[in-house]
């Protein structure tokens, strides 16, 4: 399975991150389809060039012309004046073989959780974190997810 082999090489390069997005919310519990697989990682140079690395590694390219230092260098800049939320790796083999490294959340500065899954360990974003990130989203589809983890974090009580 794809997220496994993510995980994988993310924990093998000692990447920092948490699955959030699409994933995050099936993980958690809810009914949710989806393709690519969302992550937020340390912000720092070190991180977005391992993380880039490790992608590469596995068969995945930047679906635009920049490199780790660039997004690192530019982030608030690509943010504010291109509307860049996230950095977006694809298989040209495989469209189904898609990653975003969301670079508007620093994985620091949120709460997570360590799950194994077949064998694979794998970093998931607490639900209340990610209820706050699809709430600052807003998009219908993250309303529709944050009424489902509501009720799963309600059950959970």
């Amino acid at each position: 399975m794809f997220l496994y082999e993510i995980a994988d090489v993310f924990n093998k390069k000692s990447i920092k991150y948490a699955v959030v997005g699409g994933y995050a919310v099936a993980l958690h519990g809810a009914v949710r389809g989806t393709v690519d697989i969302d992550l937020v990682i340390e912000l720092s140079l070190e991180s977005l060039t391992a993380a880039e690395a490790a992608l590469e590694s596995i068969g995945l390219k930047s679906r635009i012309p920049v490199n780790a230092k660039e997004i690192f260098n530019f982030r608030e800049e690509y943010i504010r004046n291109r509307n860049l939320i996230a950095w977006s790796f694809f298989d040209s083999k495989n469209p189904l073989r898609q990653v975003d490294i969301l670079i508007t959340h620093d994985v620091n500065k949120l709460k997570t959780k360590h799950i194994k899954i077949n064998h694979h360990s794998l970093s998931l974003i607490d639900i209340t974190a990610l209820i706050q990130m699809k709430k600052e989203s807003g998009r219908p589809q993250d309303l529709e997810d944050i009424k489902a983890l509501m009720e799963i974090q309600s059950n959970e009580k």
